[in-house]
């Protein structure tokens, strides 16, 4: 069973969330919370696997909550729900390590599949600004934003794993890089499982923007 917090300013929204998503199979939503302070005082009571929050909150926003949540409960993902598609709150969502950004509006069954792909380690990016994504991608890293990885780690990079990053960093999902690397999802789950372990990574955004940063794209195309 999924559990699942719901984080928004408006009740009927909440309320609305919990009964629809209660009647789902493998979901159960946990808590309700009207504001990130809340947000907060729920996860320190009973963890969640999956936040779904708002953007837009009183006292704390759902960014700045990211933030806070990802830094002292790494395990717990998070999926960004708005009506917004703002650059910042794009960039900072998941540079904090969102590993979902939705617009509202999608439908019911949208959200759940959302919910259990996040829940399973991948991200869910709403397909309306999937390519915004891409370019913050590159913004992020090109700004002062760095992901830090260990020399060691790179070294032990294979050359498949090296084509992975290059995909990732392009934004393919993992059916993607299946397809264009000949290999079966689990594989390249498998890898990608490998990959964050070896350079010490949070998840599929940090590696995303990593992969920018060093340009792996043009690293293969070098050797």
């Amino acid at each position: 069973m999924i559990k699942v917090l719901v984080a928004d300013d408006q009740e009927l929204i909440r309320q609305s969330l919990q009964i629809v998503l209660n009647s789902k199979k493998d979901i159960e939503v946990t808590d309700l919370a009207k504001d990130g302070l809340e947000v907060i005082r729920c996860i320190r009571r009973q963890k969640p696997d999956v936040v779904l929050m708002d953007v837009r909150m009183p006292k704390m926003d759902g960014v700045q909550c990211t933030k806070i949540i990802k830094e002292n409960y790494p395990q717990i993902k998070i999926i960004i729900l708005t009506t917004f598609d703002d650059d910042e709150y794009v960039y900072n969502a998941l540079k904090f390590g969102a590993s979902g950004y939705l617009l509202k509006g999608l439908s019911m069954d949208e959200l759940e599949n959302a919910i259990k792909t996040v829940y399973s380690g991948r991200a869910m990016i709403n397909p309306d600004i999937a390519t915004k994504v891409l370019k913050l991608f590159s913004q992020m890293a090109q700004a002062d934003y760095t992901i830090p990885v260990g020399t060691r780690g790179v070294e032990e990079l294979t050359r498949t794993e090296w084509k992975i990053i290059a995909q990732v960093g392009k934004g393919a999902s993992n059916k993607e890089i299946a397809e264009a690397l000949k290999l079966s999802d689990g594989t390249v789950r498998n890898y990608l499982s490998a990959i964050l372990n070896k350079l010490d990574l949070r998840d599929r955004t940090q590696l995303a923007i990593w992969a920018v940063q060093t340009n792996a794209a043009k690293r293969l195309i070098e050797e």
